[in-house]
């Protein structure tokens, strides 16, 4: 096998290092239906030779669009990249007017699709984009040609050899895809990535992610449309791991439980999530048994790697794992070895707990303009740091420049942002790829995110705010599902909350206190804005007194990506939660 210099070499080097029977599992109609690496190739090959036939030529840009993650979607990219054109993923999620302006703008002339709700969307703008030509998708739609279609003009396997010229025309250097970034305000960037830039961030990524090659089995369910996945299930088809695709987040319980995954991505809000599930079932025990739990629990809070509190406490901790925790690996499939957190900052006390549970998560940094890793936590080489993002990759260089920004170069940094000059500009400067991020590297090399550049923002006193840090502070309240931080040349931070109603619930019914039955009720019920604003003040005292909020108001609504409060990747969108919370802005400080 040459050396891997672009994406479609992973499946080929997987083909002669592993050849696996289960590379790419989806399940169908109750059954996991499993594609050989062989067959993956075979089809990937098909659809290059259908694209072909269709007159794809090289530099054309194809979408895809998928609810979920499925083995189709990862055939469809290795079959288009072979022929030289250049994927464009999309998120399923965003409205029409944004599936117009991506389509338009990086003039797509095909578009693959999963389901009956995107078609329907894409068919809406369909004829306000003229570059389209067709829409395939990957279940039967009526109305809606079929991906099969493309499959079937490529089973005559005669024109193989213009495929072999195709891809032997394509350098390391060639655009591969180009990823439209969700971004929290504006209209959306289209981030230029090489097949060099991911295929290097793939190989600097893989001696950080200690995988057993060969025969381990990983679980993906996080958007495949996002960079972190995508760079994910090229890294497993390098390890030669079987990808299992979960249905969906509501079925997640029963594929852990189906696959037994050995390794799987995750995002701060899931493990959130699951963290309040498992502490939600420790408060319903009783006697002995909740007594034990939350002691397994306060030993977890208390961890620290590489044996540092001690033989005493590493004693404790292996009752603990046996007792207690050991149910949690059951919950997560019972053979879970490592997760990888990515796209918003992880609280340490969740690090703490699944590390002390025999499950860590290792957390990592970067963003899509650098493939994404800059940065990773390892459990070996004393590479594990709690409340940083590891040790930055060999071949990334970082430097924190004199306003705290982290600047990255590195051959994973993006070609630049797609017919747009001048925003390239401005995060290409002297070399470095500038992040907007704001961090340090201690002395022994760890990298720790303190804030967004642009997310910061000074009082009228002149006192600078990040608001990051104390939202991620906040959200260790049980109380508090959402939280923003407000208060951009005002006299005082402020914040929004969404109350996390369901234990909401659950307090006011162990207090018997009458709180209402609708989420505007409780919003508004005087006894849960004292008790939430009692939360606040006791995480307050992190915080200096310039920087501590002081007001809040909280939001009936449930923040969602499909009420616009956050971005497919769980971010917050302050300028649009802002505008909608207009009239909450306005209570505070005009009562300020």
């Amino acid at each position: 096998m040459n050396q891997i210099t672009r994406l479609f070499d992973f499946p080929y080097y997987q083909l002669e290092t592993y050849n696996l029977s289960d590379a790419l599992v989806t399940k169908q109609n109750g059954e996991w239906v499993k594609t050989s690496t062989k067959e993956y190739l075979d089809k990937a090959n098909t659809l290059s030779r259908g694209l072909l036939r269709m007159g794809v030529q090289k530099n054309d840009k194809i979408a895809v669009i998928s609810s979920n993650n499925r083995t189709e979607w990862n055939i469809t990219d290795i079959g288009a990249l072979q022929t030289g054109a250049q994927t464009v993923p999309i998120y399923p999620t965003i409205s029409a007017e944004d599936y117009e302006y991506i389509l338009n703008h990086s003039e797509s002339k095909y578009c693959f699709i999963s389901d009956s709700e995107v078609f329907d969307k894409i068919n809406s703008i369909r004829h306000n984009v003229p570059s389209l030509l067709e829409i395939y998708s990957y279940n039967d739609i009526p109305g809606c040609k079929s991906w099969k279609e493309v499959l079937s003009l490529g089973e005559d396997n005669t024109n193989q050899d213009v495929v072999e010229d195709r891809k032997n025309s394509i350098v390391t250097t060639d655009l591969a895809t180009i990823i439209y970034t969700s971004g929290t305000t504006g209209r959306p960037k289209g981030v230029m990535l090489s097949h060099q830039n991911i295929v290097s961030d793939v190989l600097m990524s893989a001696p950080r992610v200690p995988l057993r090659a060969g025969d381990t089995r990983g679980l993906s369910f996080l958007p495949v449309c996002h960079i972190f996945e995508r760079m994910i299930l090229y890294l497993y088809q390098y390890y030669g791991i079987s990808i299992y695709f979960a249905e969906s987040i509501e079925k997640m319980s029963d594929n852990l439980k189906e696959v037994k995954p050995h390794v799987m991505t995750a995002v701060p809000r899931l493990l959130e999530k699951v963290y309040d599930k498992i502490y939600a079932k420790g408060t319903d025990l009783t006697g002995i048994k909740k007594k034990l739990f939350f002691w397994a629990i306060d030993l977890g809070l208390a961890y620290e790697p590489y044996g540092a509190n001690g033989w005493w406490y590493e004693f404790q901790l292996k009752i603990a794992r046996k007792l207690i925790f050991s149910k949690w690996q059951e919950g997560l499939g019972g053979q879970l070895e490592l997760m990888v957190s990515g796209s918003a900052a992880l609280q340490p006390r969740l690090t703490r707990v699944f590390a002390a549970a025999g499950i860590p998560i290792m957390e990592g940094y970067g963003l899509t303009e650098t493939s994404p890793v800059i940065s990773v936590n390892e459990v070996k080489n004393k590479g594990f740091k709690i409340g940083t993002v590891g040790r930055v990759l060999d071949g990334v260089e970082v430097k924190i420049a004199d306003d705290g920004e982290i600047l990255c170069k590195g051959p994973n940094v993006m070609m630049g942002y797609y017919k747009d000059d001048l925003q390239t500009g401005d995060a290409l400067k002297d070399g470095y790829f500038h992040t907007g991020d704001i961090g340090e590297i201690d002395a022994n090399g760890f990298l720790k995110i303190t804030d967004r550049k642009k997310e910061m923002f000074k009082t009228s006193g002149g006192k600078y705010v990040a608001p990051q840090v104390l939202e991620n502070t906040f959200k260790q309240s049980r109380f508090i599902e959402q939280i923003m931080v407000i208060g951009d040349g005002e006299k005082m931070p402020a914040a929004f909350i969404q109350p996390n109603f369901d234990f909401v619930k659950e307090w006011a019914k162990l207090k018997s206190i009458q709180i209402g039955t609708t989420n505007e009720e409780i919003a508004a019920n005087p006894a849960v804005i004292q008790r939430i604003e009692e939360e606040v003040n006791e995480l307050n005292k992190k915080f200096g007194n310039w920087e501590q909020v002081k007001r809040i108001e909280l939001t009936p609504d449930i923040w969602s990506i499909e009420a616009g409060h956050l971005t497919p990747t769980m971010k917050l969108k302050r300028k649009i939660i802002k505008e909608k919370y207009q009239y909450l802005y306005d209570k505070i400080y005009n009562n300020a």
